[in-house]
């Protein structure tokens, strides 16, 4: 089973991402802020991790860059999530992150179905 490490602030977006990704069959663990996901990554060492970018504590700029420097951590695949512009995405792809996803009405309105399938093309490839 795919182990995915969800980073996210928003007890509403954690619970509708969890939510989703369990019924699609994948095992979800969540961090509330940056510094508890980035001990959290280390520790579970998950398949993917799913990031936000507005974070306390550490944003998550710098979860991804403290990602991509620790051996441990630095091949996990990191699909962003992110309420900014989609013309943020090539800079964090650059940073590190594999995929980048607008947090927008239609990834909501859709129960997060662009995610979830981005999910499943990753967990296909890695297995």
């Amino acid at each position: 089973m795919v182990k995915i490490l969800l980073i996210e602030d928003s007890r509403m977006i954690q619970m509708g991402i969890k939510s989703a990704l369990a019924r699609a069959g994948y095992e979800v663990m969540v961090a509330n802020d940056g510094r508890e996901g980035l001990a959290s990554a280390g520790q579970f060492l998950p398949d993917l991790i799913l990031l936000d970018m507005m974070l306390p504590n550490l944003s998550g700029t710098e979860v991804l860059s403290a990602l991509k420097e620790q051996s441990s951590t630095k091949s996990i695949p990191v699909f962003v999530l992110s309420g900014l512009s989609q013309q943020n995405g090539p800079k964090l792809l650059l940073a590190g992150a594999t995929k980048y996803f607008e947090k927008s009405d239609s990834l909501f309105s859709h129960s997060f179905a662009p995610l979830v399938q981005a999910i499943h093309e990753f967990a296909a490839g890695s297995t």
